[in-house]
């Protein structure tokens, strides 16, 4: 069963992560900079984590994830970077806030939230209406508004690109079988 942990656990977590890779070692003065807190905030939540195997650390020594430490370090830096890139590169938001905002949902979404969320994606981009040209015309939207019938013209469009793709596959063969939007809508 594994433990649960605050929000600042994870973030801590996190930055350990990120300044192991930065700098091989981990001093308690880079974590203090790195969350913006002072040295005795930093070695009472060292003692937290340590209480919990996630981390070990001596006075006046480094800091070291335990494999338990880093499995929960990769699992918020997982929720953190997919979170991050929806909000990113489908909502159009800019990076700072985009990662603002991802530290924050991050320690509120659950796996099956998550997971449903990696699989919307998966599905808007494969999807006739998440072609590249789709998202052109999200970003359209949100900075000047559309009407309905603009909404449903692209969506014709891009339903005929992507039929016309599917015909002129080799081998093809259930691509003459499809209908087009308007026998759909009758």
């Amino acid at each position: 069963m594994e433990k649960a942990l605050t929000s600042a656990m994870e973030d801590y977590l996190e930055l350990i992560v990120k300044l192991k890779q930065e700098n091989k070692v981990v001093r308690v003065r880079d974590i203090a900079k790195g969350m913006h807190v002072k040295m005795p905030s930093v070695t009472s939540m060292l003692n937290n984590l340590a209480k919990k195997d996630l981390i070990n650390h001596e006075r006046y020594e480094y800091v070291d994830l335990t494999p338990l430490g880093l499995k929960q370090a990769q699992k918020a830096l997982y929720k953190h970077m997919i979170l991050f890139n929806f909000l990113k590169n489908v909502l159009k938001i800019n990076s700072k806030q985009a990662d603002n905002e991802a530290c924050r949902m991050e320690h509120a979404v659950s796996s099956a939230t998550l997971k449903k969320l990696v699989e919307f994606i998966g599905f808007i981009e494969s999807c006739p209406k998440g072609s590249f040209d789709f998202w052109g015309y999200f970003k359209s939207h949100c900075q000047q508004g559309n009407s309905k019938e603009e909404c449903v013209e692209h969506l014709r469009d891009s339903l005929d690109q992507f039929f016309s793709q599917k015909k002129s596959k080799p081998g093809g063969k259930d691509a003459d079988k499809t209908m087009s939007l308007d026998k759909r809508e009758q």
